[in-house]
């Protein structure tokens, strides 16, 4: 019972756990990491995301030199931009691909950022909308 006479900012200790767990907890109170990792295993469970079978030969950008080594990249990355739609929308694809660019290293010149491919973001989004995840802006149609 002594926990009953804490203060914690002016406010007692009962009154803050009634104030959370009032409170729902949305995207933003989670990690970014584990959310992104939970959705795209649940992603992946339901089987209802249609993976493209470019998939494990398609590079993320002319920026990479390599295809990426884990096999779940496209639920991964589709968990990410719902996360991204969610906290941010309405964005474009052409907004996200600067999002998910990198550094494009020129050898022996300087290197410059580079934007990531517009039809992997494209596949995504289409593959969310079919999941009833996202849907296009009335006013922007992004």
């Amino acid at each position: 019972k002594q926990w009953y006479q804490r203060r914690v900012r002016g406010f007692s200790c009962v009154y803050c756990l009634n104030k959370i767990l009032k409170m729902g907890i949305s995207v933003k109170d989670v990690n970014a990491h584990e959310f992104t990792k939970a959705l795209a295993d649940f992603l992946k469970r339901t089987g209802k995301v249609k993976v493209p079978e470019w998939s494990d030969i398609v590079k993320l950008g002319r920026h990479k030199e390599l295809s990426p080594y884990d096999e779940d990249w496209f639920y991964i990355r589709a968990a990410s931009v719902a996360r991204h739609l969610y906290i941010r929308a309405p964005v474009g694809i052409g907004a996200m691909t600067k999002l998910y660019g990198g550094k494009k290293r020129n050898g022996t010149a300087p290197s410059h950022n580079c934007r990531c491919s517009q039809t992997i973001l494209r596949r995504v989004v289409q593959s969310l909308e079919s999941l009833k995840m996202v849907e296009q802006d009335a006013n922007t149609g992004g």
